[in-house]
């Protein structure tokens, strides 16, 4: 996990921001928490691999926020 240690954030969001998150979250959001760019995020998403559960749904892509937290090691 990276740290900004000038911003006091990790991988771009506080934990307070991820501990806040709803219980499903767009991959953007997901991207930004573990640090990921927008490309990498999709591409893993799109082959399976994306580091925790995303749910498919239509043409969005949603990841559940216990699953990300849990990857993050944080707790509610």
């Amino acid at each position: 996990m990276r740290e900004n240690a000038a911003a006091g954030r990790m991988n771009g969001m506080s934990r307070e921001d991820l501990l806040a998150l709803p219980v499903a979250v767009d991959l953007e959001t997901s991207n930004r928490a573990l640090g990921l760019g927008r490309s990498k995020g999709y591409e893993l998403a799109k082959r399976g691999a994306y580091p925790c559960k995303v749910l498919r749904l239509g043409n969005a892509y949603r990841v559940v926020t216990a699953d990300l937290l849990d990857l993050l090691g944080l707790t509610a």
